[in-house]
C-alpha cells in the first residue's frame, strides 16, 4: 500500500486475554506495521502490563511504543520509568497528559504534556521518538479551538517528532487542523487515528467519553440497524475504507489503526485499500 501503518493495543486484564492480544498481533503483524503502541490507563494504573505487552511486542521483532502519561506522576518517577524502557529496548513514546483517576485531585510535578515533552528530551536527548496527541475536533476539555492548537503547537516546540491524532469520521476537520497548524509553523506529521467500526454501542459510548464527533448521518444509520451486527460491520468498513482512501489520496504520512485488541475490521480494511 506504501502507506505506513501502526496498530495501538491496551494491556489485557486476564491472562486470557494476553493469549487473544497475542493471536491478534500475529495477524496484524501481516500488514507490516511500522510500530504497534499500548495504552497506558488513568494514572498510570496499567503500568505493569503496559510495560508487558511492549515487551512482548519488541520480543515478537517489532518496534513498540509506550504510551507515557504524566498526571500525578513526580520527576523521579518519571526518569525512573523511562531508564526502564529504555533498558527494555523502546526507542518510541507516546507522550500524553493522561487522564486523572476518578476522585484523583490534580497533581505530580507535570502540568501539561508539553511538560513531560520537554522533560524527556532534556533527560534522554533523542533516545526516544516523541509523539504526542493532536485533536482534529478540539480537545473536550480545551477552553477554546485557539488555546487547544496553541496546546499542540507547545508540544511539538518542547520537542515532539510527530502526533497522532484522536479518531475522526469528518475528514474535513483533519484537513483543517493540519492547515491550522502549519500556518503556526508546526511542520511535523501529524498521522491520522482511525477507529474501525464494529459495534454502534460501544462506538457511541466511547466517542461521548473522548470528545470525537460522529457525524449525524453515521449515527442514524447506526441507530438504523439496532441490533444486526453484521449491517453495522458492513456498513463501518464501507464507512472507514471511504474515509482512509480519502487521507490516502490526500497524502497523509500514515495511518494509526485504534484496533480495540482485534484484528478483522483493521485487516479488511487495510486489505481493501491495497486493493485499490
Amino acid at each position: 500500500m506504501g502507506l505506513p501503518l501502526s496498530f495501538e493495543f491496551f494491556p489485557p486484564k486476564t491472562p486470557e486475554g494476553a493469549e487473544k492480544l497475542r493471536g491478534v498481533r500475529q495477524q496484524l503483524y501481516a500488514l507490516k506495521p511500522e510500530f504497534c503502541s499500548v495504552t497506558y490507563g488513568a494514572g498510570g494504573s496499567t503500568q505493569a502490563g503496559t510495560f508487558s505487552a511492549v515487551g512482548e511486542i519488541l520480543a515478537e521483532g517489532v518496534a513498540a511504543a509506550s504510551h507515557f502519561s504524566c498526571v500525578g506522576a513526580t520527576r523521579a518517577s518519571v526518569l525512573e520509568q523511562l531508564h526502564t524502557l529504555k533498558a527494555m529496548g523502546v526507542r518510541r513514546l507516546v507522550a500524553l497528559r493522561g487522564d486523572l483517576p476518578s476522585g484523583y485531585g490534580a497533581g505530580g510535578e507535570f502540568a501539561y504534556a508539553s511538560d513531560l515533552v520537554a522533560f524527556i528530551r532534556a533527560e534522554t536527548g533523542d533516545d526516544f521518538r516523541i509523539e504526542v496527541a493532536a485533536y482534529p475536533e478540539i480537545h473536550p476539555q480545551a477552553k477554546s479551538s485557539e488555546s487547544d492548537l496553541r496546546a499542540f503547537v507547545a508540544k511539538v516546540q518542547a520537542g515532539a517528532d510527530s502526533a497522532i491524532t484522536q479518531y475522526f469520521y469528518n475528514a474535513d476537520a483533519y484537513f483543517y487542523f493540519v492547515d491550522e497548524v502549519q500556518r503556526l509553523g508546526v511542520t511535523v506529521p501529524v498521522v491520522p487515528g482511525i477507529m474501525p467500526i464494529t459495534s454502534s454501542t460501544q462506538l457511541l459510548r466511547f466517542s461521548d467519553a473522548c470528545g470525537a464527533e460522529i457525524p449525524r448521518w453515521i449515527r442514524l444509520r447506526l441507530q438504523g440497524f439496532g441490533d444486526d451486527t453484521a449491517s453495522i460491520k458492513s456498513f463501518g468498513l464501507d464507512v472507514v475504507t471511504d474515509l482512509c482512501e480519502r487521507l490516502r489520496s490526500a497524502g497523509v504520512p500514515g495511518l494509526h489503526f485504534y484496533t480495540m485488541n482485534q484484528s478483522a475490521a483493521t485487516t479488511e480494511i487495510v486489505r481493501r485499500l491495497q486493493a485499490s
